[in-house]
């Protein structure tokens, strides 16, 4: 793809900083190992889209903040009915608090919509990071778009059908691309060397990935001038993320996108062909059951996942289990006592009952 050239490099981040996140690319090569669960497909290639232009000039890469900003603590993981046998489940029936289905959208700075999940996963880091806060961090990149920074005026170098030479960091013989959740990430990268010779461009995160995976790069470095809110993920974490993935991550789309009258209709289409998954677990007598939402209205709603991520982010235990649309469609209607589904708890998220299921339920 030529809008990702990469023909030179930046300075190097400050060794001490540098150092700190170090120990999280070694986190998630751990991560990396742990994510397994589903089976592994090909990715498919990328097409090219078209790059929505933002004017805005940002500069190149420097040393991070000297001031650090303090963490913030991470949410605490909510977790619905424990898993059990599906026909004769064992855990207590109680309510089950998810956080908001969607997040309402933010602009920090004027024509750059913020990536929201991302900026959220990276604002909740604490100062130890563990395999779980990665994977999170992880999951939330596969939502929405990335800025990128550029050198020189992107829109200037593509007009004139100029290759583009992305913002890279160097440490220790690594590289790792540069990429943003948003405004403020880019703000803080700007206050941090004060270069205003660059200018930024907004990919779809999975264009990003993909040349990610393509370049000689050993991770993505996110949001990297954010004290206490960045991470790096390296490059065979990222890898086996988008191989797990659906190929068109259509209902992570959908999830993370403008609610409207509409949605839960799209969402339906898309899951007839999507990979899906469950979580499994073993009940208290050995057998396998799949995981529910249980409210003490009575409602029981099967969790479906979009991807084995959002199973493992939720930190129970549980097995992320690939299935396809006909046979979530036969679990749903051999089990008349499901009110429905909920599609990724950990949020974004959407219930979906019998009747907004009916042409899913229709492949059965």
């Amino acid at each position: 793809m030529a809008l990702f050239s990469r023909r030179k490099s930046v300075p190097a981040p400050d060794a001490a900083e540098a150092a700190n996140d170090e120990a999280s690319t070694e986190a998630a090569d751990a991560a990396a190992e742990g994510a397994a669960g589903a089976d592994v497909a090909e990715a498919p290639d990328v097409a090219e889209a078209p790059v929505p232009q933002v004017n805005i000039s940002v500069s190149t890469y420097g040393k991070p903040p000297t001031a650090p900003a303090a963490p913030t603590a991470p949410a605490a993981p909510t977790a619905s009915t424990a898993p059990a046998a599906a026909a004769a489940p064992t855990a207590p029936v109680v309510d089950s608090p998810r956080p908001p289905a969607s997040a309402a959208p933010t602009t920090t700075v004027p024509g750059l919509p913020d990536n929201v999940y991302l900026r959220a996963a990276l604002q909740g880091l604490p100062a130890d990071i563990d395999n779980g806060h990665i994977l999170n961090v992880m999951r939330q990149v596969l939502q929405g778009p990335l800025y990128l920074r550029v050198q020189g005026d992107a829109k200037a170098l593509m007009a004139d059908g100029q290759p583009l030479n992305l913002g890279i960091a160097e440490h220790d013989g690594r590289r790792f691309l540069l990429a943003f959740s948003g405004g403020a990430a880019l703000q803080d990268s700007v206050r941090a060397d004060g270069d205003t010779a660059t200018s930024t461009i907004a990919q779809p995160f999975l264009a990003v990935l993909q040349n990610l995976l393509s370049g000689p790069y050993d991770g993505i470095w996110l949001d990297h001038a954010t004290s206490g809110a960045r991470l790096v993920l390296p490059t065979p974490l990222v890898k086996k993320a988008l191989e797990e993935g659906d190929p068109t991550f259509t209902v992570k789309r959908l999830l993370s996108g403008p609610r409207t009258d509409a949605t839960a209709g799209e969402i339906v289409a898309a899951m007839a062909t999507a990979k899906l998954w469950v979580a499994g677990n073993t009940g208290p007598e050995g057998q396998m059951g799949l995981a529910e939402a249980r409210r003490e209205s009575g409602s029981r709603h099967l969790e479906v996942f979009s991807h084995p991520l959002e199973v493992l982010a939720l930190g129970r235990g549980d097995r992320p289990l690939p299935l396809t649309a006909e046979q979530l469609a036969k679990a749903i209607t051999s089990e008349p006592g499901l009110t429905g589904i909920v599609v990724d708890p950990a949020g974004p998220w959407i219930e979906l009952d019998r009747a907004a299921l009916a042409p899913l339920l229709a492949l059965a």
